[in-house]
């Protein structure tokens, strides 16, 4: 692949309107503020507005993309949309999105189920494309979660938000160089946070839905805790070793936002600093695979990063998968 340089031209995000605060679940779960924010770290989270769904987010993200690129989307080579709440189960979203954003007729397709991981898998894929001669590829990672979820379980519930981000890869001179990418799947912990209704071995019944387990979460929080804090520390060391650096390197981590708990033992874990870690959990909670690029994008809009800074992206999600990602602004 030689020294073709792939980098960010675009980030864009799209956040709904609606502020949904922890006093507010408070009306449908047994819970309380206090109770959210030490366990979680989160204060508030965006909710979709009615007949707000994932297309329209993916899309009002990717538009925001491409004017920070100075692109139409007719220069847009290739879209890979990244979620677990599809606009439908068939055909897959990205379809939608290549229709309604107004580009060619070009490769579109998803990775769908890929839990919170699955954007920096297909920041992976897209710079592998580019390296092999596609021209711009457009990754986008969306959730709609709060219409996924149940809202009488307070241990799954109040976790959640809905976003939308993009990132525009390609060849190019300026913008942040991707200088390497990382990702693992451990299938034999895929019962540690799953969704099992809707699939061939469980099809969706009207007595399952009856009872509400159409938006069961399983998830068992204290194995969860520790594979995604081993995880996302292994792979955050093996880009770095990768790419020929140090920890001390980096100058802001970027990590998936989902536990601020999380967030602080992955610092621990790797002897650094909280100060260098970006953390927005508290204002969207958990975005899904919207989570590092929606961070990336709002750290970068608030003058975090500067040229030359070393940026590092790490993510775990259901499956369980996990991955990183190290940039060069």
């Amino acid at each position: 692949m030689g020294n073709t340089r792939i980098c960010l031209l675009g980030v864009g995000a799209y956040l709904p309107e609606r502020i949904m605060t922890n006093e507010e679940w408070t009306e449908h779960v047994d819970t309380s503020d206090e109770w959210i924010t030490a366990r979680t770290g989160i204060k508030r989270r965006r909710i979709a507005a009615d007949g707000e769904g994932t297309v329209d987010m993916a899309v009002a993200a990717a538009l925001c993309a491409l004017d920070d690129a100075g692109l139409a989307p007719d220069e847009i080579d290739e879209i890979i949309v990244t979620t677990d709440t599809p606009e439908v189960y068939i055909p897959d979203t990205a379809a939608f999105v290549q229709y309604r954003l107004g580009a060619r007729e070009i490769p579109a397709y998803a990775l769908g189920s890929s839990g919170c991981a699955g954007f920096l898998q297909a920041l992976d894929i897209a710079r592998a494309r580019c390296h092999f001669g596609v021209g711009r590829v457009l990754v986008i990672g969306v959730e709609v979660l709060s219409r996924l979820i149940s809202w009488n379980d307070r241990n799954t519930s109040v976790l959640f938000g809905d976003a939308a981000a993009a990132f525009i890869i390609g060849q190019g001179k300026l913008g942040a160089e991707i200088i390497g990418v990382t990702a693992g799947t451990d299938g034999s912990r895929v019962d540690i946070l799953m969704m099992e209704v809707g699939g061939s071995r469980r099809p969706f019944t009207l007595e399952e839905a009856q009872q509400g387990e159409h938006q069961h979460v399983i998830m068992n929080g204290r194995e969860l805790f520790k594979e995604a804090v081993r995880r996302m520390s292994e792979a955050a060391c093996r880009v770095i070793e990768q790419a020929g650096v140090t920890l001390q390197d980096i100058a802001l981590v970027v990590p998936h936002q989902a536990n601020l708990r999380i967030i602080q033992a992955v610092a621990k874990k790797l002897d650094m600093p909280l100060n260098k870690f970006f953390i927005n959990v508290q204002e969207y909670g958990n975005t899904g695979s919207a989570s590092v690029p929606l961070a990336l994008w709002e750290a970068r809009k608030n003058g975090l990063i500067a040229g030359g800074d070393l940026v590092l992206l790490t993510s775990f999600g259901a499956g369980f998968h996990w991955a990183a990602a190290l940039l060069r602004f």
